[in-house]
């Protein structure tokens, strides 16, 4: 009887799926800041007399309660500049891990080993797969 594999915990299958769809989030988080700044933006300057942002500041800024477009000023871009981070780590480690990948010198696959399994930690499992095929390739343990 093989032996059974132990359940993934909720923890571990969330990484797993962060891990997997580490672009895809990036790109959510980064259009999620520039959508508060514009939210913050059509409250505080002439675009808060335009159509869809007297609207949505109805609900932002109601007369009687809070005004969320003051926290949209300081989130908006902060959570901006923290999804273009991620989006350009992900895509520079793409490139270069791509440009690593296309070798077909073994000496030059080991010179660069070292950061090859560096950029693995910025990108997906699907990555790895390909970098432990390339290794077989190369015939390397």
């Amino acid at each position: 009887m093989p032996p059974r594999t132990p359940k993934m915990t909720y923890d571990r299958r969330i990484r797993e799926w962060l891990r997997r769809h580490r672009f895809e989030v990036s790109v959510i988080v980064f259009a999620a800041g520039i959508f508060l700044s514009v939210l913050a933006a059509g409250d505080f300057t002439g675009l808060s007399t335009v159509q869809p942002f007297v609207a949505i500041n109805t609900v932002t800024a109601a007369p009687g309660g809070p005004n969320y477009n003051l926290a949209f000023v300081v989130i908006g871009p902060i959570v901006s500049i923290i999804g273009a981070v991620l989006v350009g780590g992900y895509l520079l480690s793409r490139r270069r891990f791509e440009h690593l990948m296309k070798t077909k010198s073994k000496a030059e696959f080991l010179r660069n080993l070292d950061k090859i399994e560096e950029l693995l930690w910025e990108l997906t499992p699907e990555d790895e797969q390909r970098y432990l095929d390339k290794r077989a390739e190369f015939r390397l343990r």
